[in-house]
């Protein structure tokens, strides 16, 4: 499934590429695409949870009723949800397509000669082995990553007409300037290689991509927060009650709780991949981010004007 993706998501990526010959400009636009195709699941997981909200009133009163006795207070809520017809699992679809992109992104990003450029994996081994043996950089666990920002110095070896040759290393003339173009791929993206990994490059400007990331995911959240705060807000609610409101709705509402450890739990495992995974990754990360502030704003206004007609 996810390597089924991650090969339909190449030939989007490569047909965009192929226009703009810019591996970050493509990736940006392929991220628009993404989001775009998931307006749909975005609008339906934004209104249940606004559904969800409304009923907030009820779940007050069942929290007061039975708040000395949690067996009750499980199986009222769960009736509540029936008979609202609201099912407080239901962000878990979301979830679970956010993780199955997550998953074929990567795969994508860290394979970009096997499913964007549909290049054979014989001859993916055999320059793999050219960096390996003549040493053109240090292994980073990305081999096809490694291949395309060694293209350059692999060119200059043939062109010196290298004849050394043994058992252990690749021969010279096995390397073809056909198959090192069809390779090729422009990494520049302002100024930045992304086909660099932080942790493995003495550039600084390897980390901007990551710390924006991490900027942007700070700010979803606390928009997100803001969001569920407005929408939960009671005109003659106190600000005390309010935070206490919230905290009850965290704690009986599975969505809720569950979305809040994931808008936790996220950022932190991206950051951490993003530092030892190629920078175009977390470009698409980043982007990714800046697009779901978007949808959130426009979605939350969208859904607000509904209501009000």
């Amino acid at each position: 499934m996810i390597s089924f993706l991650a090969n339909l998501f190449g030939y989007i990526l490569n047909f965009i590429y192929n226009f703009i010959q810019n591996y970050g400009l493509a990736i940006i636009l392929f991220s628009i695409l993404i989001k775009i195709l998931m307006i749909p699941i975005s609008i339906k997981q934004q209104k249940a949870m606004k559904k969800n909200l409304k009923m907030q009133e009820k779940m007050k009163e069942i929290q007061f009723k039975y708040k000395n006795n949690p067996e009750m207070l499980s199986q009222a809520t769960m009736e509540l949800y029936k008979t609202e017809k609201i099912n407080p699992f239901g962000g878990c679809l979301s979830a679970i397509i956010q993780i199955i992109l997550l998953l074929a992104v990567f795969y994508l990003v860290r394979s970009p000669l096997t499913y964007m450029k549909k290049i054979s994996p014989d001859v993916i081994d055999k320059y793999s082995n050219v960096v390996k043996q003549y040493e053109l950089s240090e292994i980073s666990g990305y081999p096809e990553i490694d291949i395309i920002r060694e293209i350059d110095n692999i060119k200059e070896l043939r062109n010196k007409e290298i004849t050394e040759n043994s058992e252990e290393k690749v021969s010279i003339s096995e390397i073809k300037e056909e198959e090192l173009n069809s390779m090729q791929i422009n990494m520049n993206f302002l100024g930045l290689n992304l086909a660099q990994i932080p942790t493995k490059s003495s550039d600084w400007k390897a980390y901007i991509i990551p710390a924006l990331y991490v900027i942007v995911s700070v700010i979803s959240m606390r928009l997100t927060t803001s969001i569920n705060k407005n929408n939960t807000k009671d005109k003659e609610t106190s600000k005390s009650d309010e935070k206490a409101l919230i905290k009850k709705e965290e704690e009986f509402d599975p969505m809720a709780q569950m979305n809040k450890n994931m808008s936790l739990m996220f950022p932190i495992m991206y950051l951490a991949v993003a530092l030892i995974a190629p920078l175009g990754l977390a470009l698409y990360w980043l982007t990714n981010s800046l697009l779901m502030i978007v949808e959130r704003l426009a979605l939350n206004k969208l859904l607000k004007d509904e209501e009000e007609k």
